[in-house]
């Protein structure tokens, strides 16, 4: 009850010098279907179309407000299936946050918690959607709410993970060509190591060190098998390698970490704050990829980034395949980041065939750049939105 009286008695005086009235009165929730360009294979599956759900908050001054939940293929790279976000949303989550006032984002997300346990992806959407409904409703940007912009635009990654090496080969140059990107991630673990490891030595040498090359295994190797080639990935230059191992073998990556000059980032071995403090002790890597369906929101990403660094760990803004809206997001806690030391991998945007957003996100000299505006500073296409909205 006293956090309640001290909620009303500051955010209503805050919106109503803006003249806005940011109670949340709904949060709506679709599931939509986005075709990509080419396949995008992980160890576990691959991806023809992207699947996200888009919650859209509205506040009772009529301000509008953008989230996406992603997942890869289902729920294969986490528990979480956009049936279930959707559903859980609708019937736990939305009405947990519904009649409070969106400025109150920690006891929003307080109450969200409380709601539904784990549910990161569902989570951070509505708490997306809020903090660009609130930059709307006070005509300030969402990164206003996060500290304030460090960078304007981030070193950009470009994901290679047909499977075949002479169309990524022919991708990759495209994107030198148009100065959009010139760091590339190579995934493995959906052949066998030896025949990945002539893949992607014919990408190597194709780029003829024109680019930096980092590859994820996402966690399709065995120790035994990462003793093995690791070596080969270091002959060959790779900056770095992701999530080598499967998550829990904590001890098994501190092995690889300690036995290789190559450095290991930590992906889906650390979704929770304890999960980071563990592998960091442990020394199972030594750096953090960043993302909100992991963390749970805007706010934990940025606590996970703080305690990621307190350890000594570098940050790298990592991705699921987001649309514009999912990547604006993202961006607007990347870009208030003191350090990111290994930029970010939000290419989702022109992956897809269509973007559900109008174009404010753009790829230039081998930089993303951060939009601006009110909330994420991006305007989504409802032509689009309803086009790919799942229908039944």
């Amino acid at each position: 009850m006293r956090d309640q009286q001290a909620t009303a008695a500051i955010y209503p005086i805050v919106s109503e010098r803006a003249g806005a009235d940011c109670t949340i009165t709904s949060i709506k929730t679709r599931i939509v279907d986005c075709p990509t360009t080419r396949r995008h294979r992980l160890s576990n599956t691959e991806v023809n179309v992207q699947s996200y759900v888009i919650a859209e908050a509205m506040l009772a001054d009529g301000s509008i407000g953008f989230g996406e939940a992603s997942t890869l293929g289902g729920p294969r790279w986490a528990e979480e299936s956009v049936e279930a976000i959707k559903a859980n949303i609708d019937h736990y989550l939305a009405p947990a946050v519904i009649g409070q006032n969106a400025l109150a984002f920690e006891q929003n997300m307080l109450r969200l918690s409380a709601a539904a346990n784990r549910n990161h992806a569902a989570r951070a959407a509505i708490e997306s959607a809020l903090f660009d409904a609130a930059g709307h409703a006070l005509d300030l940007p969402a990164t206003a709410f996060l500290g304030g912009v460090v960078r304007d635009r981030i070193e950009v990654i470009w994901a290679l993970a047909s499977g075949d090496a002479d169309q990524e080969i022919d991708e990759a140059k495209a994107k030198l060509a148009a100065c959009e990107h010139r760091r590339f991630k190579i995934k493995l673990g959906f052949h066998q190591p030896a025949d990945d490891m002539i893949r992607l030595r014919r990408i190597v040498d194709a780029l003829s060190r024109s680019a930096e090359c980092i590859v994820d295994v996402n966690q399709g190797w065995s120790e035994a098998t990462a003793i093995r080639f690791f070596p080969q990935l270091t002959e060959m230059g790779v900056a770095l390698v992701e999530q080598p191992l499967r998550p829990g073998m904590v001890e098994a990556t501190a092995r690889l970490a300690a036995r290789f000059p190559l450095p290991i980032m930590i992906d889906e071995a650390a979704f929770s704050d304890t999960d980071i403090v563990c592998s960091a002790r442990a020394a199972a890597g030594s750096i953090l990829s960043l993302k909100l369906v992991k963390s749970g929101g805007l706010l934990a990403m940025k606590r996970a980034a703080a305690i990621a660094q307190a350890f000594g760990l570098e940050l790298y803004g990592g991705c699921l395949l987001e649309s514009g809206i999912g990547t604006a997001a993202h961006l607007a806690v990347l870009s208030s980041l003191p350090r990111l030391e290994w930029g970010c991998e939000h290419f989702g945007p022109k992956i897809l065939e269509r973007d559900l957003t109008r174009g404010e996100i753009q790829f230039r000299d081998f930089h993303i750049h951060c939009p601006v505006g009110p909330g994420f500073g991006i305007s989504v296409d409802q032509d689009a939105l309803q086009a790919m909205t799942r229908k039944g």
